[in-house]
């Protein structure tokens, strides 16, 4: 197994030997403490060192929503790894999927076999070299709002963790709601990390499990001014009210 060289101090401290590859990792925490932040340095350090990227971030409105998160947060312009950034659109008005341009999906993410054609298609879009793939996903737990899909949805994802080392997974889930169901997903995940946050608007991060690696335990400060964390937090909470009604009848 190989590591993923980390860019940022904070997340260094924790991981001196990086995140190891091909694994899948979820970030869990209280709903609003910050977990897609974290997840996107993980995303910098994959692209500044090769990697491509598919990004599945549910509880944001548009790929340009994605596009200055990275860049105000980790100085990432998406425009310049065109060709290495798929995004997947999170779309519930739609039957299966469609493709709007050579780096961006729209889908209807409920259906497990459409989110594994979706990855297999966004995945034949990007260029990828020796590091590879990796796919990461925000607010996966939206999907369980939806009574028709919770467990089919639950149990694809738990399969991807444990199964798929195709790629390299990182996904984001709010524990607030659906604790049982996350427990599962924290258990089938090979690296589990946890964020807070605290007023006034600080977030924290530690570890709690890595596969083959080193690691430190101890919490840290991230580096993320409260501006930041709350503009990102006001957008995806907006997101989330709007999808939430329509995802509870279906």
């Amino acid at each position: 197994m190989k590591s993923l060289k980390i860019e940022y101090d904070w997340l260094k401290k924790l991981i001196p030997d990086g995140l190891p590859y091909p694994t899948s990792t979820i970030i869990s925490g209280p709903g609003g403490s910050g977990k897609p932040l974290v997840e996107f340095a993980f995303v910098a350090s994959w692209l500044k060192s090769g990697g491509s990227v598919i990004g599945i971030p549910l509880q944001y409105p548009s790929i340009d929503f994605v596009k200055s998160s990275m860049l105000k947060l980790f100085d990432i312009d998406l425009e310049k790894y065109n060709k290495k950034f798929v995004n997947i659109q999170f779309d519930v008005d739609i039957d299966t999927y469609e493709q709007i341009s050579d780096n961006e999906i729209k889908a209807n993410l409920l259906k497990p076999d459409v989110v594994n054609k979706v990855i297999d298609l966004a995945d034949s879009l990007i260029e990828k070299y020796e590091l590879g793939t990796m796919v990461f996903g925000s607010a996966l737990n939206l999907l369980f709002f939806s009574p028709t899909y919770k467990d089919a949805a639950l149990k694809n994802i738990e399969t991807i963790l444990k199964e798929d080392k195709s790629k390299t997974y990182i996904f984001s889930v709010s524990n607030s709601v659906f604790a049982e169901e996350i427990k599962y997903l924290e258990d089938a995940s090979d690296n589990l990390m946890f964020t807070r946050m605290e007023k006034p608007m600080k977030l924290f991060f530690n570890i709690e499990k890595m596969a083959n690696v080193k690691f430190s335990d101890k919490e840290v400060n991230v580096p993320i001014s409260k501006e930041i964390l709350k503009e990102i937090k006001d957008v995806a909470e907006v997101s989330r009210k709007r999808i939430l009604p329509k995802l509870k009848k279906i």
